[in-house]
Order: C-alpha cells, then sequence, then structure tokens
C-alpha cells in the first residue's frame, strides 16, 4: 500500500486534490514525490489570496492579480481603484476559483518538469 504524496499539502479542496490526482496519473513513487516537491513550492492557498484581495479596500488593489501572475489585470486594478471597487468585491467573491486557476496551471507546469526528469 503505498502513501498519499498529497497528504501534506495543507488546505486542498476535494476539487483540487481530484485534479491533482488526475495531473499524477501514470507517474512513478519518485515522481510524485518531485511533483509534490515542485507544486508546493508554487501553490497558493486560497485564504491568502483572499487577504490579498481585501487590502484592495485599504488601496493596494490588484496585488491578488499580481500573485496569480496576472499582471495585465492587476495594473488595471492599480490604476482604477480596483475599477472602482466593483472588481475587488467580485474577487473576494471568486478567490476560490482565481487561486484554483493558478493552482491547476502550477500542477501541469509542475508535471512537465517532473516528466523530464529521468526515471
Amino acid at each position: 500500500m503505498e502513501r498519499d504524496p498529497l497528504i501534506h499539502l495543507k488546505g486542498l479542496s476535494p476539487e483540487e486534490y481530484s485534479y491533482l490526482q488526475q495531473v499524477m496519473s501514470g507517474m512513478n513513487e519518485r515522481q510524485k514525490q518531485g511533483f509534490v516537491m515542485f507544486y508546493s513550492g508554487r501553490r497558493k492557498d486560497p485564504q491568502e489570496i483572499l487577504l490579498f484581495t481585501l487590502l484592495g479596500f485599504l488601496g493596494l488593489a490588484g496585488i491578488q492579480r499580481f500573485i496569480t501572475g496576472q499582471l495585465g489585470m492587476g495594473i488595471l486594478y492599480i490604476l482604477t481603484v480596483g475599477l472602482c471597487f466593483i472588481g475587488t468585491i467580485v474577487d473576494i467573491i471568486n478567490h476560490r476559483s482565481i487561486t484554483f486557476e493558478y493552482n491547476r496551471k502550477a500542477a501541469n507546469e509542475s508535471a512537465e518538469l517532473v516528466r523530464m526528469m529521468p526515471k
């Protein structure tokens, strides 16, 4: 019985866990461990994104967009004060989906790195 390498990742939603299981299918144990190592370094927690989004109400709008790699949206949020706070409110509501989208991309990139490693 093999141990689940994803057990050390804190705050995994069932949706993210299921997606990571799909990404790791076909990997050997060494590759799975490498994947979790790469992914855990890049993964963002939805609670952190929520906190950065809330900073938008203090005049620091768009930080969550920079953190998730959406530079253009981050600049737009800075210049428009979070699209007049409407964008910030929408991001508060959607912080989990913003985070999951970023984490999905990070998981795919981490899996590509691991699959290039020699077995």
